[in-house]
């Protein structure tokens, strides 16, 4: 009898190896113990290899046995090596005799690795913890095999731009942020408990939690009892589960959502249009209260331009500079726009501007109001100023900055990053384009993508020259 040892039990490479010297030498698999592995043990000699051809070997029996190697079953071992001699002793079909003893006992443990490495992937948690380069997340999991080589790359796939360590009994795996690096198994007060982020989570799992769908025996399918320890929000599943069918009730009991109401395109919306010259329009929309956006702001912000411009360009909202001066587009998106207007040869002048809707829409944040979006009641409140600017203008064609104005002229329908650029025309016979809006520019992060973003905007702009023109 050969005692074989290996010193990663679950790496194909040296297995492959020393089975392979063994069938080389045509050891039968009755005659070889592979139950001494040890980080510290020796192997018995093996006989020098016969005078004979290397056998093939399919490479879908090394596929299988790469698998199979990750698997907790002491047997791994020696069933591979049985089923390879198998293979190149007369054997050449077995891997498609489902039947076999040793095939079914393999591809049960493939079905059983893939399944611990996809709980894996659904159930780590990695947690923050402060180092003194920065932050490193750690994360504590107990798999069943030895799988962490195997879904490693996933994290790094997943997490790149984080350090992280993710910590099991039998192996330990480390990415820096370039590098993932393997060690030896770590034990559970290495890693966490908790994190300052765990509340949010919990209020985030409790929110999105659906007691009509609860199924309580499939979810313990997916989320084996044995994986709630190391999950924030396991402590409060009982609870969850034990309020679904109060919670449920009520749902039925309630009373229907009222739908939101949906933003009229801009051609209903004339006849709700003022009445008046544009002076008057402007005069008129320093006291409109038709929704609640004109308590916080400074003043409404109205169009500025010729009043008999061949162009309107519309925007989408004003921001806190805008505000603060009553005219469209003078913040830092504006200047990315008067930039990209000289560049495309394209005088502003010659253009009236205005935006969707006519007042600054802010949170405050400290010292500062940041924008924010407004919702459909409150464009559909401005929607009939724009109509009126429109139709005492009379312009030829009308130019869209952002997907809130391209909507309002072409309807919710319209795809912004498909169709800018395109002029269309519209029922009343003008034509109209669509175009990213300028703050989107400044969104953007890498320079690179910056510069393609302008000027893919200039060259929209410069479509605005066959109207002037």
């Amino acid at each position: 009898m050969l005692r074989v040892t290996l010193a990663d039990s679950s790496d194909l490479g040296e297995w492959r190896g020393k089975a392979r010297a063994l069938l080389l030498a045509g050891v039968e698999p009755v005659d070889v113990d592979w139950e001494g592995m040890s980080l510290f043990g020796g192997d018995d000699a093996v006989p020098p290899p016969l005078d004979a051809p290397v056998p093939a070997v399919p490479r879908d029996f090394l596929n299988l046995a790469n698998t199979v190697l990750a698997h907790s079953d002491p047997r791994r071992h020696a069933v591979l090596y049985r089923m390879l001699w198998r293979l190149t002793h007369g054997e050449k079909g077995l891997l498609a005799i489902a039947t076999d003893d040793d095939v079914a006992w393999a591809h049960t443990c493939v079905k059983q690795v893939n399944r611990d490495m996809h709980k894996m992937k659904a159930f780590v948690r990695f947690r923050e913890v402060a180092v003194d380069e920065g932050t490193v997340y750690v994360a504590w999991f107990e798999p069943d095999h030895d799988i962490v080589t195997r879904v490693a790359p996933f994290f790094v796939r997943r997490f790149t731009g984080m350090r992280w360590s993710l910590l099991t009994p039998s192996r330990t795996a480390h990415w820096d942020g370039e590098t993932l690096a393997f060690g030896p198994g770590a034990s559970r007060a290495d890693a966490p408990s908790g994190d300052a982020l765990e509340d949010l989570w919990r209020t985030y799992y409790s929110s999105i939690f659906n007691p009509a769908r609860l199924k309580v025996d499939a979810m313990r399918r997916e989320m084996p009892v044995k994986y709630w320890k190391n999950l924030p929000e396991a402590s409060l599943i009982p609870g969850l589960v034990r309020d679904a069918l109060p919670r449920m009730q009520a749902m039925v009991e309630k009373e229907a959502t009222v739908p939101k109401k949906k933003v009229a395109p801009l051609q209903k919306a004339v006849e709700d249009a003022p009445e008046g010259s544009l002076t008057a329009l402007r005069r008129q929309a320093k006291d409109c209260r038709a929704c609640e956006l004109w308590r916080p702001a400074t003043q409404t912000v109205f169009g500025e331009g010729p009043a008999d411009a061949r162009i309107v360009v519309i925007g989408e909202q004003p921001g806190d500079q805008e505000d603060l001066a009553g005219k469209p587009f003078v913040g830092p998106a504006g200047k990315v726009f008067d930039k990209a207007l000289e560049d495309a040869g394209v005088p502003r002048e010659a253009m009236y501007v205005t935006n969707t809707v006519k007042h600054f829409k802010f949170e405050p944040r400290g010292k500062r109001r940041i924008h924010k979006r407004a919702n459909a009641d409150e464009q559909a409140a401005c929607r009939p100023w724009l109509a009126a600017e429109i139709d005492r203008i009379q312009p030829v064609a009308l130019v869209c900055l952002g997907a809130m104005a391209a909507q309002a002229v072409f309807g919710a329908s319209f795809r912004l990053m498909a169709q800018r650029g395109q002029w269309i025309t519209l029922p009343d016979g003008r034509r109209a384009m669509a175009t990213v809006h300028p703050s989107y520019l400044l969104r953007l992060p890498g320079e690179a993508e910056r510069e393609q973003a302008y000027a893919a905007f200039v060259e929209d702009l410069g479509r605005i020259r066959e109207v002037l023109d």
